[in-house]
C-alpha cells in the first residue's frame, strides 16, 4: 500500500479522528458523505471491540505516522484472534470480513482523508486564507492515477470556489490527489494563474444505495462528491 501524503499538520488531522463517534454500518454505503465526519464505521463490523481495536490502530499511525505495513502487522493478529478475519458466516450469509485487502482500504481511506481534512482545517484559518487565497489541484499523476484526476492536475481556484465543494480530495476509493494553496507571489513566482473551473459532465452511474441510475460527477466515485473538510468542520 503506498500513500504519498504531503506534511501536513497532523494535529488537525488527529483532532478530526479522534472526535468522531462509531457507528455499525452492515455495507459501505450506509455512511454516505458527511456521515464519515461524524461517526466512524467499518462495514461488517458489527461489535464496539472491533471497531474500537480498528480505530485504535489507526489513531496511533495518525499519531506516530506508521506505515501500512507496521498497521497491518499488528491488527491482523488481534482481528483474527477475535474471530472478524477471512470468509464467516454473518447474518445467513457467507462474508469476507478482515483481510490483508481490506486492512488496505481501511487504512488508506481512514489516513488519506484525515489528513486532508486537517489540511483543509489549515488552509481555510482566516489569516492564512488572507494570504493564500488559491488553491491548486495536484493529482500524482503516475500509473495509477485516475484520466479525470490527472486531467484535474494544476486546475487553480479561489478557495471559495463552488467546484471545491465537490471536488475536493479524496475523490474516490485510492484517490491520492492533494490541494495546496498558494499565495499571490507563488502564483506569479511558478507562472501560474487562475484557471477555468473544470467541466463538470455529469454520468449516468449505479447508486449503491438504490440500486438504480443516477447522476454522478464525471471521475468521483459515487459517495465521494462532497468536501470531507467543510463537511468535518459542520459536525465538530
Amino acid at each position: 500500500m503506498e500513500l504519498d501524503l504531503k506534511p501536513l499538520p497532523p494535529e488537525e488531522a488527529i483532532a478530526y479522528f479522534q472526535a468522531k463517534g462509531y457507528r455499525f454500518s452492515w455495507r459501505w454505503h450506509e455512511m454516505w458523505h458527511a456521515d464519515h465526519a461524524a461517526a466512524f464505521t467499518v462495514a461488517k463490523a458489527m461489535r464496539r471491540d472491533i471497531l474500537e481495536d480498528i480505530r485504535g490502530a489507526l489513531d496511533r499511525a495518525l499519531r506516530d505516522g506508521t506505515t501500512y505495513e507496521q498497521f497491518q502487522r499488528e491488527l491482523t493478529p488481534v482481528l483474527q484472534t477475535k474471530g472478524w478475519w477471512g470468509m464467516r458466516e454473518e447474518r445467513g450469509q457467507i462474508v469476507r470480513l478482515g483481510s490483508p485487502r481490506r486492512l488496505a482500504v481501511i487504512f488508506g481511506v481512514n489516513i488519506q482523508t484525515a489528513y486532508s481534512v486537517g489540511h483543509y482545517r489549515a488552509m481555510t484559518d482566516p489569516d492564512v486564507l488572507q494570504t493564500r487565497p488559491y488553491w491548486r489541484y495536484v493529482a500524482v499523476n503516475d500509473g495509477r492515477t485516475r484520466p479525470a484526476h490527472r486531467a484535474w492536475h494544476d486546475t487553480v481556484l479561489p478557495a471559495d470556489h463552488p467546484w471545491w465543494q465537490t471536488h475536493y480530495p479524496p475523490n474516490g476509493w485510492n484517490c491520492r490527489c492533494t490541494v495546496v494553496s498558494l499565495s499571490a507571489a507563488e502564483m506569479e513566482r511558478d507562472g501560474l494563474r487562475v484557471t477555468d473551473r473544470p467541466d463538470d459532465r455529469m454520468v449516468l452511474r449505479r447508486d449503491p444505495r438504490t440500486g438504480a441510475q443516477a447522476l454522478f460527477p464525471a471521475g468521483i466515485d459515487p459517495g465521494w462528491d462532497y468536501n470531507p473538510g467543510a463537511a468535518g468542520i459542520r459536525v465538530s
